[in-house]
């Protein structure tokens, strides 16, 4: 019974994928693990009903890892992902579980990605490929993706795949690869078409229904900043500026991390410590003790090291780097609330990370809100009224300043200095390492994660235009007319056209202008300062399994194709975009 298995350790998983989990701070199987696991290392087709942020990357990435032969340089595993950033994502975890595994390598491939890097890594040699449908179509098609020893094959998030028009090219995949393999197919829900490529290419697959449990408490405020680089410690010490919290814990995913964060707050004042499995038992519990002592503000940790952590007087939890999934989310965030109070979580997110973002909001089925960074201005006044409350305690105290009245007065005297001066000159030399008055580069924070997904997932009406209504989003004068090679005769819709361009070109829903379908073509307006490789890469993509074949649109005389060399017309900037030819069918 998959509810009696407690520990990685009793699914049967080898050394090396153990000890990597170990490393990661994986202590307990999630259900869809715990299912998954023993069948795919029997090698068995399985079929997993899943919401998304279950731990079902791991529950497929650990065992097929279990059972690769790293000697082996030709692919042996093949992810098809419907979205470039579930690509990178999956391809990331598959590294994080085979760091020890020698000679491991994975390579994401995906549209808008330069050709000649993947046909050089293809070329060396990779155990797993992780890719979008239309750019490994487009491998399989040139020959340069073989996959005659593969072994596994995993559809992840088949029915995402399915509302963005991927499915025919799933089923092209299909056809082309080897019959003997296995095959895991996960989905959050199951269409009827999902289940009909699951009866016709899967072999007596075993069917795995996970129910996400992960829930959050209604006490604890939820949101979060988009932030990268440089910029994550700028926007830390901006909100532990201004944030009225009590104690804090500060999630990291490394060992290494919590130390280096710990070090950094030390420097800028600020009582903090780390908080890692190589710490002894007596130090972690000497750490816990002085948090909850009032001793420690802040402390910073790993996943594996929280666990179990109860402290009442957390009022605060930052999630410095995100979580890979809403269970680990889930159990962060509740180190806080605790005993019926009041908690806040902060949760930082690069840009690349937007989707994990859609995932945990997904799973938990609570929104997280944007939040304001502390502008330099607000930063400044929580200063001064930090200032002014030092001093108020001082009279608080009734403190005998007599002392300080004859040397002051015997100063002024002598200097010819008024008190108010002298004054001013000592609150400099006592805010010397710290100014009350504060200035910040501006950060612009990322458009909404939202609109961001939806443009990305191409998700959009079937009208057979696009915008035909609301404010127009650009200038035609920035915009170029293309003509793509598929149309209404291919069953394509605008939303088909919208995902391929932007999940394999890598082109923002807000930079697709006016989509117009005919018979057996469409056009499309994009911007004029569109990458040329970024269009030579669209030649190629597949829409309801035809390429599209993208050229700058002529109108009724035909089109320019850009070749290997652009033509000097796709160069000129000034030129307005011609009208696509009348609709005649």
């Amino acid at each position: 019974m998959t509810s009696d298995i407690t520990n990685f350790s009793d699914l049967g998983l080898s050394p090396q994928v153990l000890q990597a989990i170990q490393s990661v701070g994986y202590e307990q199987p999630s259900p869809i693990q715990a299912a998954a696991i023993p069948a795919l290392l029997a090698g068995e087709d399985i079929l997993g009903t899943a919401q998304t942020g279950t731990g079902k990357t791991a529950a497929f990435a650990l065992p097929l890892l279990s059972r690769l032969d790293a000697s082996q340089r030709a692919p042996q595993i093949l992810v098809l992902a419907p979205t470039r950033e579930l690509a990178i994502q999956v391809a990331e975890a598959f590294q994080r579980y085979a760091k020890d595994l020698p000679g491991f390598h994975v390579l994401p491939i995906y549209g808008g990605q330069e050709m000649s890097g993947q046909l050089r890594q293809l070329k060396r040699g990779v155990q797993v490929v992780v890719g979008t449908p239309g750019r490994v179509m487009d491998h399989i098609s040139r020959g340069s993706l073989d996959l005659s020893q593969l072994k596994s094959l995993v559809l992840d998030e088949a029915d995402e795949m399915l509302r963005m028009g991927f499915i025919d090219d799933v089923e092209w995949i299909l056809e082309h690869i080897p019959k003997e393999r296995q095959t895991a197919l996960f989905s959050a829900t199951m269409p009827p078409q999902i289940r009909k490529v699951a009866n016709r290419y899967m072999r007596n697959p075993k069917e795995i229904k996970i129910a996400s449990s992960t829930s959050t408490g209604d006490n604890i405020e939820q949101v979060y900043w988009m932030v990268s680089g440089t910029n994550k410690m700028d926007a830390l010490t901006r909100i532990l500026e201004v944030e009225p919290f009590d104690g804090m814990i500060i999630f990291v995913r490394t060992k290494t991390a919590t130390v280096e964060l710990a070090e950094k707050l030390e420097a800028r004042g600020y009582s903090s410590s780390a908080l890692n499995g190589d710490m002894n038992q007596a130090l972690r519990e000497r750490t816990v003790e002085r948090l909850k002592s009032g001793k420690l503000d802040i402390v910073i940790a790993t996943d594996v090291a929280a666990r179990g952590l109860d402290v009442e007087r957390v009022s605060h939890v930052v999630n410095y780097d995100i979580p890979y999934d809403s269970e680990a989310y889930v159990h962060r965030i509740g180190r806080t609330g605790r005993a019926g109070r009041t908690g806040k979580a902060i949760l930082f997110v690069a840009p690349r990370e937007k989707r994990l973002l859609y995932v945990i909001e997904k799973a938990t089925r609570q929104p997280i809100k944007p939040m304001e960074l502390p502008s330099g201005e607000t930063v400044t006044a929580h200063r001064i009224d930090s200032f002014k409350g030092e001093i108020d305690k001082v009279f608080a105290e009734q403190v005998d300043l007599s002392f300080y009245h004859e040397l002051l007065a015997a100063y002024s005297h002598d200097n010819d200095r008024y008190p108010e001066d002298i004054a001013a000159a000592l609150a400099h030399l006592l805010q010397k390492e710290r100014p009350l008055q504060v200035t910040f580069a501006p950060i612009k924070p990322e458009r909404d994660h939202k609109r961001s997904e939806r443009g990305e997932r191409g998700e959009r009406g079937d009208r057979n235009e696009r915008p035909s209504k609301g404010k127009k989003q650009h200038s035609d004068e920035d915009m170029q007319r293309y003509r793509i090679e598929v149309g209404r005769n291919h069953q394509a819709k605008p939303g088909d056209i919208v995902g391929a361009l932007a999940n394999e070109g890598g082109i923002s829903s807000r930079q697709i202008g006016h989509i117009k379908l005919f018979d057996d073509f469409s056009t499309v307006d994009l911007p004029k300062t569109l990458a040329k490789e970024t269009l030579r890469q669209l030649q190629k993509v597949r829409v309801r399994n035809k390429a599209l074949e993208i050229r700058i649109d002529e109108g009724p005389g035909g089109a320019k194709d850009f070749g290997s060399k652009p033509p000097k017309k796709f160069e000129r900037k000034s030129k307005a975009p011609k009208r696509a030819p009348k609709d005649k069918g």
